[in-house]
C-alpha cells in the first residue's frame, strides 16, 4: 500500500492541532466552569467506573479541579505547539483517566476525544506554525506521510457508518425518540425565550420524523460526499447546518465542533491552505526523510486498530439479547443518541444470620442523576450491589443484595428488568457474554405508551 506513506502536505494535520488544542481548554475548562465537574467527581461520594477501573476514586473530590485546570493548559500548549510532545501525552493520559473513571455521564464525543488524543501524540502536527520551532525543539517540516492523514478519515468514517446502522430500529425512523428529546428542547426554548414559533417546530411528530430520516443519511452518507469533489462543498455546508442545529437544541457539548474540525481530512491539501489563507507549497517529496522499514509494522498497527474499532459496534451481536434493553455492547459502539431509556429501581439486602429485610435508601449512597443512571445501566446495578456488601461488610454484617426493577424505552409502559430472586452481590459479572439476570425484552418495548403511575408499581 504506497499510498500510505506517500509524502503529503501536512497542513491539514497543523490546522486540526490548533483546533483540537482550542476544543481542549473549552471542554475542560468549560466542564468546571458549568459545574460538571462538581456533579460528576466532587459531589459524589461512590462513582460508577467503568469495570476494572474502580482504582481511580482516589482521585475523587477538589482533586478533579486541578486535573481539569492542568488539561485545559494542555489544550492551549497543544494549540500553540509548545512543548507539544509532553503536552499531548499528559492530555491523553489524562482524558483517559477521566474517561474511565465515570460512566453515569457517558458520551460517545469523550470516546473519541480519547482516541484522537492518542493519535495525536505520535503525529509530527508541531512540526509547522509552533512555539516548537521557534525554539528549536523540532525541526521544520511541511509535510506527513498519507496514513497519518488517512487515519482520521478511517476514523470518522467508521464512527457516523456504526452510528447510522445502529439507527435503522423502529424507535428512531419512526421518528419516536427525536420527538421525545426535541419536545424537551421546546420546553426549554418556550421557558428561556419563548420562542413559540421555533418551539411549537420542535415539538411537531412530523418534524421528528423528517430529522430521524434525515439523520440516517446524513451519517450514512456524509463523509463520502466530503471526499467526492463534486458533492464537497455542499455536504460541508450539510454538516455545518446538522452540527449546529444539533448543538443548539440538543446542547451535546463540543461534539458537533469536534466533528467539523475532523472534516478539514476530507478536503485536499492545496484546498485549505488556500481557504485558511496560508501560504502555498509546491515541492512535498523534499520536505520529508526517506522513510525508513517500518512500513510493514505500521500497516499491521493501522489495521489491526481498524478492525478492532469496526468489531467493537459489532460485538452486541455476540451476545444474546437486544443491546437496547441490555446495554450489553452499547458503550464503544458509537451508538449516539439512540433511545430514551427510564427506570425504577429499588435495592434491599437481607441479613444473612438474622434474615432481617431492610430497603436500601439510594439518596444517601447517589446523586439524583446516578440514581437515574442505575436504573437502567446493568453493569451499574451489579457495581452498587457489591458496593453495599462492602459497605455492610465493613458494619460487621454478611448480606445478600436483591434489586427490583422496572424500565421504560421510548415512552413504553414500564416492563420488568430483572430478575428479583438473584443475589447481585454474590454472581460475578460476566465481561463476554449476555448476564443471565437480565430478563428478556418485551416483544413491543419500542411503542408508545403512557408509563404506569407510580402506584402500579410493585415496589
Amino acid at each position: 500500500m504506497p499510498w500510505l506513506f506517500k509524502k503529503i502536505d501536512n497542513i491539514q494535520l497543523v490546522l486540526f492541532r490548533i483546533f483540537f488544542g482550542v476544543l481542549i481548554l473549552l471542554e475542560c475548562w468549560g466542564a468546571i466552569a458549568t459545574g460538571w465537574v462538581r456533579e460528576t467527581f466532587v459531589a459524589p461520594e461512590f462513582i460508577f467506573t467503568f469495570l476494572g477501573f474502580e482504582w481511580t476514586r482516589f482521585l475523587l473530590g477538589d482533586t478533579m479541579y486541578y486535573l481539569f485546570t492542568v488539561l485545559g493548559l494542555c489544550g492551549l500548549c497543544i494549540a500553540l505547539g509548545y512543548r507539544y510532545r509532553i503536552s499531548m501525552l499528559l492530555f491523553s493520559l489524562g482524558w483517559s483517566l477521566v474517561y474511565f473513571m465515570q460512566k453515569s455521564n457517558y458520551n460517545n464525543h469523550y470516546y473519541l476525544l480519547m482516541l484522537i488524543a492518542w493519535f495525536m501524540v505520535f503525529m509530527p502536527a508541531h512540526q509547522a506554525y509552533s512555539f516548537d520551532i521557534k525554539h528549536k525543539r523540532t525541526v521544520h517540516r511541511q509535510s506527513m506521510f498519507g496514513w497519518q492523514r488517512y487515519l482520521f478519515i478511517g476514523q470518522l468514517l467508521i464512527v457516523y457508518t456504526f452510528a447510522g446502522i445502529a439507527k435503522l430500529y423502529p424507535g428512531w425512523y419512526n421518528g419516536q425518540y427525536l420527538h421525545l428529546r426535541l419536545s424537551d428542547s421546546a420546553n426549554w426554548f418556550n421557558a428561556h425565550f419563548s420562542w413559540h414559533t421555533f418551539s411549537d417546530l420542535l415539538s411537531s411528530g412530523g418534524f421528528a420524523r423528517l430529522l430521524s430520516w434525515l439523520g440516517i443519511g446524513f451519517d450514512l452518507l456524509i463523509v463520502p460526499l466530503l471526499l467526492w469533489k463534486p458533492t464537497r462543498n455542499i455536504a460541508f455546508i450539510a454538516a455545518v447546518t446538522f452540527h449546529i442545529f444539533n448543538s443548539i437544541t440538543l446542547h451535546i457539548g463540543i461534539f458537533p465542533y469536534f466533528a467539523l474540525a475532523l472534516a478539514i481530512f476530507c478536503y485536499p491539501p492545496h484546498v485549505i491552505r488556500k481557504r485558511f489563507g496560508f501560504a502555498p507549497i509546491t515541492d512535498v517529496q523534499s520536505m520529508a526523510p526517506p522513510v525508513k522499514n517500518h512500513k510493514a509494522c505500521i500497516s499491521f498497527v493501522l489495521i489491526f486498530y481498524l478492525v478492532w474499532q469496526c468489531y467493537l459496534p459489532l460485538r452486541h451481536h455476540l451476545i444474546a439479547g437486544d443491546v437496547l434493553w441490555t446495554e450489553e455492547g452499547h458503550r464503544l459502539a458509537w451508538r449516539m443518541m439512540l433511545r430514551r431509556k427510564s427506570g425504577r429501581i429499588t435495592f434491599y439486602v437481607v441479613n444473612k444470620e438474622t434474615n432481617e429485610r431492610t430497603i436500601v435508601r439510594l439518596q444517601a449512597y447517589l446523586t439524583p442523576h446516578q440514581i437515574h443512571f442505575l436504573s437502567t445501566a446493568p453493569d451499574a446495578i451489579w457495581q452498587f450491589a457489591r458496593h453495599l456488601k462492602e459497605v455492610y461488610r465493613q458494619k460487621g454484617q454478611e448480606i445478600s443484595v436483591f434489586a427490583h426493577s422496572l424500565i421504560s424505552v421510548n415512552g413504553s409502559p414500564y416492563v420488568p428488568f430483572l430478575n428479583t430472586n438473584v443475589d447481585l452481590a454474590a454472581i460475578p459479572w460476566q465481561y463476554f457474554s449476555h448476564q443471565s439476570w437480565i430478563l428478556e425484552a418485551p416483544e413491543a418495548i419500542y411503542g408508545t405508551g403512557n408509563a404506569l403511575p407510580k402506584q402500579h408499581l410493585p415496589f
